[in-house]
C-alpha cells in the first residue's frame, strides 16, 4: 500500500510539474534559493515547510516536500544528495561553565562531560546538535524527549552540546558557545528523491547550489541501493 500511494504521489508529480514543496530543518535558511526559483519560474507554485532534524527522508520519500535542505548524516538510499556547505563546530555551555569564555576549546577539554541526549525514534541525534566527542556515548548521558528539555539540562550545568555555529547559536541567554577546535564540521546539503521527473526540483536545486553554496565545492553523494 505504501508502495502504491508513492506510486500514485509520484505520478501527480510529474502531471503537475508546476508545483513543488522545500524542506527545510533548524536554524537553516532557504530564502535566497526559493526566491531564486520563484524570479526564474514566476507561474509555478512554490511551498515551503519546516520538518524536525528527524524527518527529511521519511519527508521526502512520503512525498510532503519535493527538496529539502538538511543537515548530514542522512540515509541516501533511495535520494540524491549534494553537499552545499561546511559548519564549524561549537560547544554549547552554561555561563557559569568552566570552559566558558576561552577562545577555544578541544575534544579532550570536553571528556567526561555529560551529553544529554534526544530521545530519537531511529535512535540517533538529530542532526542539529551534531557530532559526540569520542564517538559513541554511553548510556550514562541524559535522555530528554525535547529540545527544550536539553537546552535546560544544560542551563542548569548537567551536561554540554556540541552544535553548529550560526546565527541562533547560542539559543537563550544562559547559554554561551565557545568554538571547537579539531573537529569534523558538519555538512548541510540539498536532497531530493532519486530520478524526480519534476523539473522544479532540479531547477531548485540549482538555485540551493548556486545561492546557499558556503566556502567548499559542492559534491554529489550517489544514492545507495541498500539499507544502511
Amino acid at each position: 500500500m505504501r508502495a502504491a500511494d508513492q506510486a500514485a504521489a509520484a505520478a501527480r508529480a510529474a502531471a503537475e510539474p508546476a508545483r513543488v514543496t522545500i524542506g527545510y530543518t533548524v536554524n537553516l535558511i532557504v530564502t535566497p534559493a526559493v526566491r531564486n526559483l520563484r524570479r526564474n519560474h514566476p507561474d509555478a507554485e512554490v511551498r515551503t515547510l519546516y520538518l524536525n532534524g528527524d524527518e527529511p527522508r521519511a519527508a521526502l520519500l512520503g512525498y510532503r516536500v519535493d527538496a529539502v535542505v538538511a543537515r548530514l548524516p542522512m540515509r541516501t538510499d533511495g535520494l540524491e544528495v549534494t553537499v552545499l556547505y561546511d559548519e564549524p563546530q561549537v560547544v554549547l555551555l552554561p555561563l557559569d561553565h568552566r570552559l566558558a569564555g576561552k577562545e577555544s576549546v578541544t575534544l579532550d577539554d570536553l571528556e567526561g562531560e555529560p551529553i544529554p541526549r534526544l530521545r530519537h525514534p531511529e535512535g540517533n541525534e538529530p542532526s542539529h546538535f551534531g557530532p559526540q566527542p569520542g564517538g559513541t556515548r554511553t548510556t550514562e548521558d541524559p535522555v530528554v524527549e525535547t529540545v527544550e528539555d536539553k537546552l535546560e539540562l544544560i542551563a542548569s550545568g548537567r551536561g554540554i552540546a556540541i552544535i553548529p555555529a550560526g546565527p541562533r547559536a547560542n539559543f537563550r541567554p544562559d547559554l554561551t558557545t565557545v568554538p571547537l577546535d579539531g573537529a569534523e564540521p558538519g555538512h548541510v546539503a540539498v536532497a531530493t528523491r532519486a530520478g524526480d521527473p519534476n523539473p522544479l526540483v532540479g531547477a531548485f536545486r540549482n538555485a540551493a547550489r548556486a545561492c546557499l553554496s558556503g566556502p567548499t565545492e559542492p559534491q554529489t553523494l550517489p544514492a545507495a541501493s541498500g539499507e544502511d
